[in-house]
C-alpha cells in the first residue's frame, strides 16, 4: 500500500506550503495517461519537475563544490560533481528516503515493480528537489541537497567499481589532489594479493605516495580495494596537512604515519 506524503515531510525535513507540489513531485507519468483519455497535461506528473530538478541539483553540487574546494580546478571539480549527481548516488538516496513507497504510479509500472526501477526513483528525487525549490525557495533546496546528498554516503553499483562511502570523496581522486597539493609524486597501485577461490576472491591492493606514505586495504574488487587503500592515506595525510592544503567536505578521522 502507499505511504502517505506527510510521512515523506519528515523524512526529509521540509514541509510543503503547497502540498500538490509534493503530490505532483510523486506522480508518474503512467498514472497521469490512465487516468485521462487522450493526451495528458504536463501539469498532472512529475516529468517537468524532473526536468527542472535536475538543473536545480546541478547547481547546488558546482556551488558548494566552488566554494568547499576553492583550490582545485574545473576538470577535479567536474568529475566530483559528476559522482554526486550519477543515478547510482542517486538511486541510494531515493531508496534510503524510501521514495518507492510514495510513488503514485499507473497499474501498469505498479504491475512491472515500478517501485523498484531505480529510473523512477532518481526521477522523483529531482522532482522533489523542484518542488521544494519552487514551494520554499534555493535555500530550501540547498538546505536539502546538502543534507541528502552532499554530506550522504555513497552507495553505488558495486558493479561500477565502487563501495559505501562518503558521497563526496572519490579517495583516489581526493588523494591526487593532496598529494599534488604537497608537492609529493602522485599515487601508485599495485596488487599485494588475491585470496580465496575465482568466483569469490578478496584483492589486496597497496597504494604508495612517494617514500614515507604507503597503505593497503582489501576488497571484493581491485577497484573497490583502491579506493580503500586510498581513503587510508589520504586521511593520514591529511592529519598532517597544513592549513593551506585543500579542504574536504567530510572529516573521518585519522590514523598514524606509516
Amino acid at each position: 500500500m502507499r505511504a502517505e506524503p506527510a510521512s515523506l515531510e519528515l523524512r526529509i525535513d521540509y514541509h510543503f506550503s503547497h502540498e500538490e507540489l509534493l503530490r505532483r513531485a510523486l506522480t508518474h507519468s503512467s498514472l497521469a495517461n490512465e487516468s485521462h483519455t487522450g493526451a495528458s497535461s504536463p501539469l498532472n506528473d512529475n516529468e517537468q519537475l524532473e526536468f527542472l530538478g535536475d538543473s536545480v541539483l546541478g547547481f547546488l553540487v558546482a556551488e558548494a563544490l566552488v566554494r568547499r574546494f576553492p583550490e582545485y580546478r574545473e576538470g577535479d571539480l567536474s568529475r566530483l560533481k559528476s559522482h554526486l549527481v550519477c543515478a547510482a548516488h542517486l538511486h541510494g538516496v531515493a531508496r534510503r528516503l524510501d521514495l518507492g513507497g510514495y510513488l503514485e504510479l499507473g497499474r501498469s509500472e505498479e504491475m512491472t515493480g515500478g517501485r523498484t526501477k531505480k529510473t523512477l526513483l532518481v526521477d522523483a528525487l529531482e522532482a522533489i528537489i523542484a518542488a521544494i525549490f519552487l514551494d520554499g525557495g534555493l535555500e530550501a533546496a540547498r538546505s536539502f541537497v546538502a543534507a541528502h546528498i552532499l554530506d550522504a554516503p555513497f552507495a553505488a553499483d558495486e558493479e561500477a567499481g565502487t563501495d559505501i562511502q562518503p558521497a563526496i570523496a572519490n579517495f583516489k581522486i581526493a588523494l591526487e589532489e593532496l598529494a599534488r597539493a604537497h608537492k609529493l609524486p602522485q599515487p601508485s597501485y599495485s596488487i599485494a594479493r588475491e585470496q580465496g577461490p575465482q568466483h569469490s576472491k578478496t584483492f589486496t591492493v597497496e597504494v604508495r605516495v612517494g617514500k614515507d606514505w604507503t597503505g593497503q586495504a582489501d576488497g571484493r574488487t581491485k577497484k573497490i580495494a583502491a579506493q580503500r587503500a586510498a581513503r587510508g592515506v589520504y586521511e593520514r595525510l591529511r592529519q598532517q596537512a597544513s592549513p593551506d592544503s585543500p579542504p574536504a567536505l567530510i572529516d573521518n578521522g585519522a590514523g598514524s604515519h606509516t
